[in-house]
C-alpha cells in the first residue's frame, strides 16, 4: 500500500496528472492485478447479501417508487429488476436506481466504518446493472466490484466528509465510477475523468438523515450509482470533467472539507498489487446502523432479565441507550 498525500493547489501552480489522486484511483482501477482468491469469495458473499436485503424491502414505498419510474425505461437488452419478470430488461441506469433503493431502504446491508462512514454494498447494483447491459462476464464483474469497494473503502479511510456534514455518498461516486472503468476495462485517462464527474456531482449534505427524515435516505446512494453510470458513458463520449476534482483551488477539498490548509493521506494498493479492501468489511446482524448493533443485543438481554422497564431507576444512564432502544425497537 501507498500513502497519497492529498492537499490544495493554486491554480497558478499546475499539478500534474500523476499526482492528483484521481489519477492515481485510476491507474489502479485500470491495472491488470491478480485478483485476490478471499476477495473473489467475499464479493459472492456480498452480492448474495445485497440480494437478500433487497428482496425484504421489495414492498417498501420508496422500493415500489423507485421501481415504477424504472419501468417507465424499459430496453431490449438492459439490466434486470428486483420484483420484475428477469426476462424485462431497463436501461442499466435506472435498473441501478431501483436496485440501488431496495438494496439501500432498509440499512442492512455491509458497512465499513473510518474516518467516515460507508455502506460499500451500495457498489454492487450499479455494477450488476452495467454488466448486464453490456454482457460482461463474471470474472470481468469480480474485478469491477472488487475495485470499488477498494476505492470506496480507501476514501472512507483518508478523508473524513461527516465532519463537514457531507453526505457519505461522494466517496460512492468515485467509486463506482472506477469500478465501472475496471469491468469495462477502460484506460486510464477516461477512468480518471470519469472519477472526477461522479464526484462533484454527488457532493450532497447529510440533512437527509438528519431532521425530517424522508425516504431520500433510501434513494441517495441510487442517485450516486446512478448519477456514476451516466459520467463514464459522458467521458466514453470524449467529454471532459472538472480537473483537478480534489486539489483545485475550488476543489470538493478547498470549499467544501479542510479547505485550502487541507492535508488528508489517502491509502491506495501499489499499481498491481491485488485489492482486498473488501476483506475489511463486515455486514449486519440487525437492520439499524452498525454503531447500535451491540447495543441491541444488550437489549435484547434486558428485555429478558427486566420485565417492567420502569423498575430501572440506579445507574440509569448506563442503560439510557438501551431503555431507549428496547422501548423503540424490540418492545413495542
Amino acid at each position: 500500500m501507498i500513502l497519497h498525500k492529498v492537499k490544495v493547489y493554486p491554480s497558478k501552480i499546475h499539478l500534474a496528472k500523476k499526482n492528483q489522486l484521481a489519477w492515481k484511483i485510476a491507474e489502479i482501477a485500470s491495472d491488470n492485478a491478480k485478483l485476490n482468491t478471499e476477495a473473489i469469495e467475499m464479493v459472492i458473499n456480498r452480492i448474495i447479501d445485497n440480494a437478500s436485503v433487497a428482496i425484504a424491502s421489495l414492498n417498501r414505498k420508496p422500493v415500489i417508487s423507485s421501481r415504477e419510474m424504472a419501468l417507465k425505461h424499459s430496453r431490449k437488452n438492459g439490466a434486470t429488476l428486483f420484483g420484475i419478470n428477469s426476462k424485462l430488461k431497463f436501461d442499466c441506469e435506472w435498473a441501478a436506481w431501483s436496485n440501488g433503493t431496495a438494496v439501500r431502504e432498509l440499512d442492512f446491508h455491509d458497512t465499513f466504518l473510518a474516518a467516515d462512514y460507508s455502506h460499500p454494498g451500495d457498489n454492487i447494483p450499479p455494477l450488476i446493472s452495467v454488466a448486464q447491459q453490456n454482457k460482461k462476464s463474471g470474472l470481468d464483474l469480480l474485478r469491477g466490484i472488487i475495485t470499488a469497494y477498494e476505492v470506496q473503502v480507501n476514501l472512507v479511510k483518508g478523508i473524513c466528509l461527516h465532519k463537514h456534514k457531507v453526505d457519505h455518498i461522494a466517496h460512492l461516486g468515485p467509486s463506482v465510477a472506477a469500478g465501472i472503468g475496471s469491468m469495462l476495462r477502460l484506460n486510464t485517462e477516461t477512468i480518471y475523468q470519469a472519477i472526477q464527474q461522479a464526484l462533484h456531482t454527488t457532493i450532497s449534505t447529510r440533512q437527509s438523515r438528519k431532521g425530517e427524515i424522508s425516504s431520500w435516505k433510501a434513494y441517495a446512494p441510487a442517485h450516486a450509482g446512478k448519477l456514476a453510470i451516466e459520467a463514464v458513458d459522458r467521458v466514453m463520449r470524449g467529454e471532459g470533467a472538472p480537473s483537478p476534482i480534489y486539489e483545485g483551488e475550488d476543489s470538493v477539498i478547498a470549499r467544501i472539507l479542510d479547505g485550502k490548509k487541507a492535508l488528508y493521506k489517502v491509502p491506495l494498493p501499489k499499481k498491481n498489487e491485488s485489492k482486498k479492501a473488501i476483506l475489511e468489511t463486515y455486514t449486519k446482524e440487525y437492520s439499524a446502523e452498525y454503531q447500535s448493533q451491540a447495543l441491541i443485543d444488550l437489549a435484547k438481554k434486558l428485555k429478558k432479565k427486566v420485565k417492567n422497564l420502569n423498575q430501572i431507576k440506579k445507574n440509569r444512564y448506563l442503560y439510557k441507550s438501551s431503555y431507549t432502544l428496547c422501548n423503540w425497537y424490540w418492545c413495542k
